[in-house]
C-alpha cells in the first residue's frame, strides 16, 4: 500500500499529466445521467470537504453537477481527522469526503450513479460509499482513454465494508 507521503510526492506529477492529458484529448467523464436511471433524492445536497488546492476533487464535483447534485465545497486541513470522526477507516481513504444531507458519506472518487443507486435505498447499516484510493478513470481522475478498473465499498456502521459495485474499468460509470 503506498503511504500519504508517496501520494503527496508524486502528485505534482500527476497533476501535471491530468492537465496536459485534459487540454490535448478533452475530458472524457461520462454523464452517467444519461446511462443511469436513478432519480436524485429530493434535496439531496453533498458537502464536498478536500485538501486545499486538490485538482481531482475539483473535477470530481464538476462530475456531481453534470449528474444533477448540488454540492458545497469546504477546503479542510486536516481530513485525516475529519474522515475518523465520520467512522471512514484509514484502509478506505482518498482524496476528499463528502457528506449528504442524510449524514451519509461518500468517500473519494464514487461515480455519481452509484451515489443515486445508494441515496435511492441506502442499507441500515451502512454509513456510506468509498473508492479507496485514486483509479486512474474514475470520476475526477480522468486521463485519456485509460480506466482501471476498481471497487465502490459500501462502508458499514461495525468498520467493515463490503463491495457494492464493480466497476470495470470500461463504460460502466
Amino acid at each position: 500500500m503506498k503511504t500519504r507521503q508517496y501520494w503527496h510526492a508524486r502528485g505534482g506529477v500527476y497533476a501535471l499529466l491530468f492537465i496536459c492529458a485534459s487540454l490535448t484529448m478533452g475530458c472524457n467523464a461520462a454523464n452517467d445521467s444519461k446511462s443511469d436511471p436513478a432519480p436524485i433524492v429530493k434535496n439531496d445536497r453533498i458537502d464536498v470537504h478536500k485538501a486545499p488546492g486538490c485538482l481531482c476533487c475539483d473535477r470530481w464535483v464538476d462530475h456531481l453537477h453534470e449528474a444533477g447534485f448540488e454540492t458545497s465545497t469546504t477546503e479542510n486541513s486536516d481530513m485525516n481527522t475529519f474522515k475518523l470522526k465520520r467512522g471512514i477507516a484509514a484502509k478506505y481513504h482518498s482524496c476528499h469526503t463528502a457528506v449528504t444531507r442524510q449524514g451519509l458519506v461518500i468517500e473519494g472518487h464514487v461515480p455519481a450513479s452509484a451515489i443515486k443507486s445508494f441515496l435511492a435505498a441506502p442499507p441500515s447499516n451502512a454509513i456510506g460509499l468509498a473508492v479507496p484510493g485514486m483509479p486512474v478513470g474514475s470520476p475526477g481522475m480522468e486521463m485519456g482513454e485509460r480506466r482501471d478498473a476498481y471497487d465502490v465499498m459500501l462502508l458499514l456502521n461495525d468498520g467493515s465494508a463490503e463491495v457494492y459495485r464493480q466497476i470495470s474499468g470500461q463504460s460502466d460509470l
